[in-house]
């Protein structure tokens, strides 16, 4: 496993000596914390299906977006910390539940434990894919650690505008990094594949979730996409944005909900580019309740179990 001392794994680049438990800008050390690990069925149709994905929910995260819907998670309020060897018994617990995928949500500050356990689990008998759910910004190099290990990507691109990168997740070099990562997910995984059900086995899906009075932002996202990958990806639409109290106090331009006017043109000029592998989001989903508990499912073995 690749050491951490100097930790550079994530764009912030921060130097940390995580391995002698000094906390990155992640807000952790390099022991994994995780805040759930159950099925989830809110993903899009092609990683939750029927059985649900299931979800391993990393503590800790490289972006610090002030609208974040997994807060606590991400400012690392909430986890507990699990082995490498208990991280791959995880993996294999959720495929024994019936999870579609292996759905690794904030993972970039664990790269090296991730492939480590992943490769532990592959031995000894995982079979279905694994999803790296991530905020888009990465670094190529980190990536490259994961090929053969990763079979999905589910990024994001929140960006086409530096201020508002900087502003709102506090990452200015934002939209470069997301597309110097998104080209190394599309080389590792270029030709989305999917079984008999439907369920992605191989592919990139990109989401991007639309910010209130920032359509022009998201449909320079789409025009970027589509203009150098077309139909090589997938492309999620969300209109799921929460206000939070602490974003309405403190960034009252964001302080409302996507109208659907909004969420409408940017569907609209997805169609116009011609977008055909697209997932579009209808209805409420712009709740609270679409936010899991964050207490530990599925992290501490199960009562009378030997992991030894």
């Amino acid at each position: 496993m690749k050491k951490l001392p100097g930790c550079e794994l994530c764009p912030r680049e921060c130097g940390a000596d995580r391995q002698a438990g000094a906390f990155g800008f992640c807000g952790v050390p390099s022991e994994v914390y995780l805040a759930r690990a159950a099925l989830h069925f809110w993903e899009e149709p092609c990683i939750s299906g029927t059985r649900g994905s299931g979800t391993v929910f990393f503590s800790g995260c490289v972006l610090r977006c002030v609208y974040c819907q997994n807060y606590e998670v991400a400012h690392a309020r909430a986890g507990q910390a699990v082995s490498i060897s208990r991280l791959a018994e995880i993996f294999l617990e959720l495929q024994a539940q019936g999870a579609h995928n292996i759905n690794l949500v904030t993972p970039t500050h664990y790269v090296p434990q991730i492939r480590a356990a992943a490769l532990e689990a592959r031995e000894k008998g995982l079979a279905i894919p694994f999803v790296f759910n991530c905020g888009g910004y990465e670094k190529a190099d980190t990536l490259q650690l994961l090929e053969g290990i990763v079979d999905i990507y589910l990024t994001d691109f929140k960006y086409m505008d530096p201020e508002a990168a900087r502003r709102y997740s506090g990452a200015g070099d934002y939209p470069e990094r997301a597309k110097a990562a998104l080209a190394e997910m599309v080389r590792q995984c270029s030709s989305a594949e999917f079984d008999d059900e439907g369920i992605m086995q191989k592919g990139v899906i990109v989401r991007h979730l639309l910010l209130p009075g920032m359509v022009k932002n998201g449909k320079a996202v789409l025009d970027y996409l589509y203009g150098t990958y077309g139909d090589q990806i997938w492309v999620s639409l969300m209109n799921q944005y929460t206000p939070f109290p602490r974003v309405k106090e403190r960034y009252p331009e964001i302080g409302r909900k996507v109208t659907k006017r909004e969420y409408r043109s940017l569907v609209d000029h997805a169609l116009d580019l011609g977008f055909v592998n697209a997932f579009i989001q209808e209805g409420g989903t712009a709740e609270e309740s679409f936010i899991p508990a964050f207490d530990g499912e599925g992290v501490v073995p199960s009562k009378g179990v030997s992991h030894e």
